[in-house]
């Protein structure tokens, strides 16, 4: 690759236009820029080529190219391959692939082995001024004679080598002539250094290995501490950012740099938190004994925290990047609940992600009234009211292409198991003997007869269709439930993995010292479904594909698809449902209806874990006995103070909301009183929980609830606004947004901006006529037949609403004005 010149940094694709906050990174750089201290802002990305990136590396690659786009720097993607027995080019081929798939391009490729030579003539260099010496210790030994943290070091008999016998030792071990491990050349600093690293680091040590660029050119190579900073003083970059456990090394960093003579201004180094991420390993170590071990199918194993992995399961590039925007960056180490990683995932998806309907578990429902042989062509849109990717949805040749779908619908048609219950527990609003439910873009049906298999388990549901329900609420009679179906004839037979969290426990690391990390692996952590089905629309999908399937999740073609079998994997859920695997769902979970909404999602919930699969039937949303799985810390906040304890209580047994949301909600006193303050302006607690956890927390970054500068009072306002009708909920969560920034009256901004939502039937009729009067061909095409085009109409009317237009009122008036 060639490459760019300085100042040509690419960033995103789609760059976020929110407001960066100025971290102290960006805070030291404004001082360097004022006082004039570089001409441009120069940073690198460094990874070692001995294995793939994982996503603690993506928050690096995310600052070091997004720090240089934002000053108009350059950025060097540099491999530092210093060691020949671990480095291998397919590392550095997946390390490109992963950079320029989160949307980012280099000034310059450069290697550490690029600068060998340099390297060597500054150690000769310094073996020249006395500050290096050639060692014949064995590693052992130097161990031993470095000291410890309370006494110092002693000196090893060739610390006062002569110089000339160091220099004439180090050009021979260049030469080749020394074995593996027989002499090192180490740095002369101070053997009582409080720093231990600056107790005479080793600088070179001789390794006779092929180097996969160098080949047998060198058998002597640079350890990291010293060649880290000669190459990042080569290539003038100006700051040099890395991770705190490298905080030591800033002491030998500028050590090597004074002593080589680089003057100032010359690079410096600055360190900032590394990603720690609940139930994820991100030590490379660990992560490649995963992958030898058969732990994994392999690096890009979607179960992995690998960018490859990621990017096989589903994520989109532009998720990864909002999570590392939102964690933002800091001084201190601390853990990053997982549950922010999902809430970026769906924010992004619900987006982007066309909707498909499949069943995972079929459970076959025959509709006794309906003619043998009729199949009527339904429409279903592909973004709900609207929304979604105008640019996805119509790209020329896309499996998405278009603004609908066609759904055929027959006699025999599949619904999930999950949503049928014999026996329902109360506040079951899906089907069940003698119940009714609307099959999702379709008709109502109510289940008439049960036929089960020989053990005892349903096998077939026969059901009565209301066939004036196409569109149109039952006459006298209110159906609570909606579910999923696809038509059993026309269905498409997909094989579906079901990725859970690979780890059983939120910190794999802490484990005993007789234990192993690998005795916390999640047994579950991929189900294979084999029976699932899908709507025909998917026939064209290909790898890469993201789909939501609705009320399920959200999916991804994998490349193990073929023409006539797709494989499906799940990137995530549409809600956290992690702690109800014991059966505490609700009715309005990923199986159960479209409520709990995360920012901007149809049907995603609450930023947080994935699911375990359960076949049967579930349980409504309740409290959930056991606590393991709470906060720590906010378990103790609780043990410390009644007051939050029952809150804790009582959220879960009176308000029924999740275990996640209780645990947060009564985590701290100001928590509490936002949640209530609420309540008081919107008494449902379940929405204005879901509201909380999931949309105000994704726009808070790292404030408490106190620190907003808005109360409980004027969030429930908001959230009392979608449910009245008066305002779209996706103009809601621009409102949250702005109310979140500068604390404005979410009534004001609705007035001010004409965001209300517009229920009249005559202004909305108004708009329809307009329309279907600027697209008459289109009119006639669709009377003549083609039902796709309903879409057209319903997205060109939301634009002329700006978005506002009640979608269940636009539907029946649009309907009624194409039928004529």
């Amino acid at each position: 690759m060639a490459d760019n010149p300085a100042g040509s940094m690419k960033g995103p694709k789609d760059p976020e236009t929110r407001t960066r906050g100025r971290d102290f990174i960006r805070t030291l750089i404004d001082a360097h820029q004022a006082e004039g201290r570089y001409a441009q802002v120069a940073t690198r990305f460094p990874p070692e080529p001995n294995g793939y990136l994982h996503i603690g590396h993506a928050k690096s690659i995310c600052l070091n190219f997004g720090l240089a786009a934002e000053y108009g720097g350059s950025c060097n993607l540099r491999f530092d391959d210093t060691n020949p027995l671990t480095e291998d080019e397919e590392y550095t081929r997946a390390i490109q692939e992963d950079v320029r798939w989160l949307g980012f391009e280099w000034s310059k490729l450069r290697h550490a082995s690029d600068y060998f030579e340099r390297m060597y003539v500054v150690a000769v260099g310094l073996i020249e001024k006395g500050l290096a010496y050639v060692d014949s210790a064995s590693d052992e030994e130097i161990r031993e004679k470095r000291g410890t943290v309370t006494e110092p070091g002693t000196p090893t008999t060739d610390r006062d080598r002569p110089v000339a016998e160091s220099l004439d030792l180090f050009r021979r071990m260049r030469a080749g002539e020394f074995e593996d491990g027989s002499m090192v050349l180490r740095a002369r600093i101070n053997l009582s250094a409080h720093n231990m690293i600056m107790r005479d680091p080793v600088l070179y040590r001789i390794r006779h290995a092929h180097h996969y660029r160098t080949g047998n050119d060198w058998c002597i190579y640079p350890l990291y501490d010293y060649a880290h900073c000669l190459e990042d003083v080569f290539e003038g970059i100006s700051h040099s950012l890395c991770t705190l456990e490298f905080d030591n090394n800033r002491e030998i960093y500028d050590w090597v740099l004074d002593n080589a003579g680089f003057e100032e201004p010359r690079t410096h180094q600055y360190e900032f938190a590394r990603l720690i991420l609940d139930y994820t390993i991100l030590s490379k170590r660990k992560l490649i004994r995963l992958v030898k071990e058969g732990y994994v199918s392999g690096w890009d194993d979607p179960r992995m925290p690998t960018i490859a992995g990621f990017r096989r399961r589903g994520v989109p590039a532009a998720a990864l990047r909002s999570f590392c925007e939102m964690i933002g960056v800091a001084k201190v180490n601390s853990r990053v609940d997982d549950g922010k990683l999902e809430f970026s995932i769906r924010d992004e998806m619900n987006r982007t992600a066309p909707r498909a309907m499949a069943v995972l578990r079929p459970l076959v429902v025959e509709l006794t009234n309906w003619d043998e042989g009729r199949v009527d062509m339904l429409d279903a849109p592909r973004f709900p009211d609207g929304a979604g990717s105008a640019e996805l949805a119509e790209a020329e040749g896309s499996a998405v292409s278009g603004p609908a779908r066609e759904l055929p619908f027959g006699r025999r048609v599949l619904i999930d198991r999950e949503d049928f219950a014999v026996e329902p527990p109360s506040g079951w609003k899906r089907l069940a003997p003698g119940g009714e439910v609307r099959l999702r873009n379709a008709y109502v049906i109510r289940c008439d007869e049960v036929v089960s298999g020989p053990d005892g388990e349903p096998e077939l549901l026969r059901c009565s269709v209301d066939h004036d329900t196409l569109g149109r609420h039952p006459e006298g009679r209110k159906v609570q439930g909606t579910i999923h179906w696809v038509s059993e004839a026309h269905s498409l037979p997909l094989e579906v993995r079901l990725y859970d969290r690979l780890f059983t426990v939120a910190d794999p690391e802490d484990v005993p010292e007789d234990g192993d990390f690998v005795d916390y692996l999640n047994p579950d952590s991929l189900v294979t479904l084999t029976e699932a089905r899908g709507e025909p629309s998917l026939k064209s999908a290909s790898a890469g594909e993201a789909y939501q399937f609705e009320r399920v999740g959200y999916f991804v073609v994998d490349a193990d698809s073929t023409d006539g079998s797709l494989v499906m994997n799940r990137t995530v859920t549409l809600r956290d449902n992690w702690t109800r695997k014991s059966g505490a769902d609700g009715n309005d979970g990923a199986a159960g209806g479209q409520k709990g909404a995360g920012k901007g999602a149809e049907g995603a919930g609450a930023a947080g874990k994935v699911p375990q699969e359960s076949p049967g039937p579930k349980t409504p949303r309740g409290p959930v006995a056991a606590d393991d799985r709470v906060s720590p810390e906010r378990r103790a906040a609780r043990e410390a103070n009644p007051v939050l304890a029952a809150r804790f209580d009582r959220y879960q047994k009176e308000f029924g909301l999740t275990l996640d949301e209780a645990d947060i909600l009564s985590g701290s006193a100001a928590n509490g009183d936002f949640f209530e303050a609420a309540l008081s302006a919107h008494d449902d607690p379940a929405a204005v929980a879901s509201w909380m956890v999931n949309d105000l927390a994704g726009d808070m970054g790292d404030r408490s609830f106190a620190d907003l500068p808005f109360g409980g009072p004027a969030f429930g306002t908001l959230i009392a606004r979608v449910a009245e009708g008066a305002v779209a909920r996706r103009a809601a969560c621009e409102i949250l947004t702005e109310m979140v920034e500068k604390g404005t009256d979410p009534d004001e901004v609705i007035r001010r901006d004409g965001l209300a939502k517009v229920s009249d039937e005559g202004a909305i009729g108004a708009m329809i006529d307009e329309v279907l009067g600027e697209w008459a061909g289109k009119v006639a095409e669709y009377r003549a037949g083609s039902r796709n085009l309903f879409g057209l109409f319903m997205g060109q009317v939301m634009k002329k609403s700006g978005g506002n237009a009640d979608p269940g009122l636009l539907r029946r008036l649009l309907t009624e004005k194409l039928e004529g």
